[in-house]
């Protein structure tokens, strides 16, 4: 049976039957890849312990037989975030974002940036240097561009003028638009989502600037807030629901 070896983060495991699972991994080399792990419930040798949540692995995958998924054949934990899964918090960001993944992408669908991209993420919330709503905010806004859901955040998506040349502190973000607007036409807006310039400015930083700097960046709380309510409004919009991870993460979040 031919092999395929490749690095992959664990997005979601489902039980199958009473010793098998379905793992659907994000994997470097094929993109979001759903294999069946056999006996990986009873199994002390082969992967006891390292097919969690968000763990790193180098994996092994061969054609299956049966259910007409690859067949997992070997695993090796090389970063498994512990830190994450020990903290509800944490936990609920990171299953947001796999869940985001997990929906948007197609099966085999390879995508080297996103690939880097979560597990960037994963690492700086494992560690807990940084907040995590402003890596979920991050995230989101690498996600959105990567996905080419970029939201415009430079000029009045109605008039066309310049968010700079604009003498206005507040800004109205119509979903439906995909932009802001601003004052002037902001009567005619879809979504009234509020972002002040100064959250403006922070999230266009973000959003284009090196990751590891972009990581490092100190959000005010008023960002902060109106960032994630940004982000958390615009994707499942455009997406075309609201994910259950999601729902939990603002439950526990109050």
């Amino acid at each position: 049976m031919s092999s395929f070896e490749t690095p992959a983060i664990m997005l979601r495991r489902v039980d199958f039957g009473d010793y098998d699972l379905i793992i659907t991994f994000f994997t470097l080399k094929q993109g979001k890849k759903s294999v069946i792990a056999k006996s990986a419930k009873k199994s002390t040798k082969r992967f006891a312990g390292i097919l969690e949540l968000f763990s790193v692995l180098d994996i092994v995958f061969g054609k299956g037989r049966g259910t007409g998924l690859p067949v997992l054949q070997e695993a090796a934990l090389k970063h498994p975030f512990a830190g994450i899964r020990s903290d509800i918090i944490k936990t609920a960001y990171a299953s947001h974002w796999a869940e985001l993944i997990n929906e948007w992408m197609e099966e085999g669908q390879k995508l080297d940036q996103l690939y880097y991209l979560f597990k960037y993420i994963l690492g700086e919330l494992d560690h807990g240097r940084r907040p995590a709503a402003g890596l979920s905010i991050l995230f989101h806004l690498r996600f959105l561009t990567i996905s080419g859901l970029r939201p415009n955040l430079r000029y009045c998506s109605s008039c066309r003028n310049e968010i700079d040349g604009i003498n206005e502190n507040t800004f109205t973000f119509d979903l439906q638009k995909g932009g802001l607007v601003c004052g002037v036409c902001a009567p005619a807006a879809q979504g009234r989502i509020s972002l002040s310039k100064g959250t403006i400015k922070q999230l266009i930083w973000i959003k284009n600037g090196d990751l590891a700097r972009a990581g490092r960046i100190r959000f005010t709380s008023q960002a902060l807030k109106e960032g994630l309510a940004f982000v958390e409004a615009f994707v499942p919009y455009h997406i075309g629901k609201e994910l259950r991870s999601l729902t939990f993460l603002k439950q526990i979040r109050k």
